[in-house]
């Protein structure tokens, strides 16, 4: 790995299916709890958005992330922590996609 690699800071994109009996305001204030006890642990705020055609996929998205594989074991931890997967659909799953600036 070079100098300019090791600097490079990481989105990332979590997108997720809520189950059907769960309201939307259920999901937000528990996602939103995780993402605040997350941001005391790693100090990066996430930020949480539905799609807006079909209310039940969701994302989180995290931004310049300055060591993702440590960042991911920490939200892996908040999100079993909080009992999150019990809002996911049954048979979908959290989904992370990881993006970087273009040069």
């Amino acid at each position: 790995m070079n100098e300019e690699s090791a600097q490079e800071r990481v989105n990332l994109y979590v997108y997720f299916r809520i189950r059907a009996d769960v309201s939307s305001g259920t999901a937000r204030s528990r996602i939103l709890a995780m993402q605040q006890a997350l941001a005391g642990r790693s100090g990066v705020q996430g930020r949480l958005m539905r799609r807006r055609e079909e209310g039940g996929t969701w994302m989180e998205v995290y931004e310049a992330v300055p060591n993702p594989a440590v960042f991911e074991a920490e939200l892996q931890a908040a999100v079993a922590e909080s009992g999150l997967l019990d809002l996911i659909e049954p048979g979908s799953a959290r989904h992370v996609e990881r993006f970087v600036e273009c040069a």
